[in-house]
């Protein structure tokens, strides 16, 4: 009788170093050859938008990376997948992952913690998600130096440069070539567009108020008047005093729950 072969597992791989990476590849290869890596990526925005775009089942990540650091993308994971975190430093890190409630990996990485690892993880894909770690990343991510913020948007509108304070920002939306920044100040509305992708603004942006709901749709809360499903897969939101519906991907409708 003929079997079916086994749907290798996929990950995900992010370092901001090319050794260390290749290092990480040439070991996973090694200890989980059936381990296919989809993708890889030299920071946490690139690592983020990989997640989205492949949707790894397994993400190694580096803790210390520009733009969002590790510990940022798998607050933003939120559980969907395990996360194993790779890092250089014997820091403050290290006794909270030892605990179990997330795995590790030290640079350069050895075989034999590896392959521990990759026992633990294999054990854990298909069972239910992870426990809540927000607390514990949202602890660790405190810990690491966090850029400053911007408070305005400049934006070329004809010969004009518009300063847009980024608290009057009512949702950014991306396409191809351009980012499209709607905005409300005193109750006069008006929209730029602006040639920073939203990868980008999403490393700067407080993810208290802007909050991602699609790959091209980051949205500011206080402007969300409410979250409506359409059907089994399709959400949108709608927006208080606008007739724009912003479509929420199935990896953000978590987001919104009914209490």
């Amino acid at each position: 009788m003929s079997t079916t072969p086994a749907t290798p597992v996929t990950a995900l791989i992010a370092d901001d170093e090319e050794a260390p990476r290749a290092q990480l590849r040439a070991a996973l290869q090694r200890c989980w050859p059936e381990l296919q890596i989809v993708a890889e990526a030299a920071n946490g925005v690139d690592a983020w938008d990989a997640f989205l775009e492949h949707e790894p089942q397994v993400c190694f990540l580096d803790i210390r990376m520009p733009g969002l650091s590790g510990i940022d993308v798998a607050r933003r994971i939120d559980g969907q997948v395990p996360v194993v975190f790779v890092t250089a430093y014997g820091d403050h890190a290290l006794a909270a992952f030892d605990a179990g409630a997330v795995d590790y990996v030290m640079k350069p990485v050895d075989d034999t913690r590896l392959r521990q690892t990759i026992e633990r993880l294999q054990a854990r894909l298909g069972q239910p998600a992870a426990p809540d770690l927000s607390a514990l990343l949202s602890q660790l991510g405190q810990q690491l130096r966090a850029p400053a913020r911007p408070t305005v948007i400049q934006a070329s509108v004809g010969k004009e440069v518009r300063l847009i304070p980024v608290d009057s920002v009512v949702f950014f939306e991306s396409d191809a070539r351009y980012t499209r920044v709607v905005h409300e100040d005193g109750g006069v509305a008006g929209e730029a567009l602006i040639r920073t992708p939203l990868k980008e603004l999403l490393a700067q942006l407080d993810p208290q108020t802007f909050w991602q709901v699609h790959r091209s749709v980051i949205v500011n809360h206080r402007h969300i008047a409410s979250a409506v499903r359409v059907d089994e897969g399709t959400m949108v939101l709608t927006l208080r005093g606008r007739p724009e519906k912003l479509p929420v991907s199935r990896h953000f409708q978590g987001q919104f729950k009914g209490q």
